[in-house]
């Protein structure tokens, strides 16, 4: 038997205004920042030259039949519009197409880093998604027996054949052999300090805040010298390191970074809604 869903309200002698039944709105989920701004260029930079060049085609293809009946017809002038439209739709999308590859790739890699950071609430962590700053977000926070701790996750294309290789000696980082444009080691540790600030003007407690950042589907290669500030870690290393710090953190301690953090993250959305 086919099932339906009923939309509508089971209480539908109530004609008053009505509410969600949701007394807040549910966290942010891994990688959802990425999406916005992936789902931002498509719509903002691509449908609309898409659809101009949509446009000008149909108009074009009519202009060409109306041509081949009685009535003289000059589509020529059309024509060249409909090219300049399709020219500039392919010059967008040229220009645009490649960060919305890299934005999809980037909320690939928070979802499956995300998805494995879950798993972590068995052993009594809490774990938070795309927190959102001013300007910024960081991509998931745990928050446990071992302490706090930012993730910031890094899904950085590999090489198809050869080694895929990141090294931290504490200070530099390499891909390959090759050190980025930009130091995520600096972007992960301003998260930390952030996020240690926060919690200590919202609960007047001072927290110690590790940031971590995870590279998915590399091999990542520490010196010991370099575990000091910062853990630079393949996703799946991360729960031994955990394991390893033992506890730092009592529970009570953890229930009240994590509620004010929740209540920081629900007071971020409603913003963004009436921003919107």
């Amino acid at each position: 038997m086919k099932k339906t869903v009923n939309m509508d309200s089971p209480f539908k002698q109530a004609k008053n205004k009505t509410r969600s039944p949701l007394k807040e709105r549910p966290l942010r989920n891994p990688g959802q920042s990425v999406r916005e701004a992936r789902v931002d260029i498509v719509f903002d930079k691509l449908l609309g030259p898409m659809m101009i060049a949509l446009l000008f085609g149909a108009w074009a293809m009519l202009e060409w039949v109306r041509y081949y009946f009685p009535v003289k017809v000059a589509p020529w002038l059309v024509t060249v519009f409909a090219i300049l439209a399709l020219a500039y739709c392919l010059w967008q999308f040229r220009k645009y197409w490649p960060q919305v590859k890299q934005l999809q790739l980037a909320e690939d890699g928070e979802k499956a880093v995300g998805q494995f950071l879950d798993r972590l609430r068995e052993s009594g962590y809490m774990v938070f998604h795309d927190v959102v700053g001013t300007g910024f977000n960081v991509d998931h926070v745990i928050i446990g027996p071992a302490g706090v701790f930012t993730v910031e996750t890094k899904t950085w294309k590999k090489p198809v054949t050869g080694d895929a290789r990141i090294t931290f000696d504490g200070e530099k980082l390499t891909s390959n052999g090759f050190a980025p444009d930009r130091n995520p080691v600096v972007q992960a540790k301003a998260q930390a300090r952030w996020l240690k600030e926060l919690l200590a003007e919202s609960t007047g407690r001072s927290f110690s805040v590790w940031p971590v950042l995870l590279f998915p589907g590399w091999y990542v290669e520490n010196s010991r010298e370099a575990w000091g500030e910062i853990w630079v870690l393949e996703p799946k290393a991360l729960p031994t390191f955990l394991q390893n710090k033992g506890q730092r953190l009592a529970p009570e301690d953890s229930l009240l970074a994590s509620a004010h953090l929740r209540t920081f993250i629900r007071a971020q959305e409603r913003m963004l809604d009436e921003k919107r």
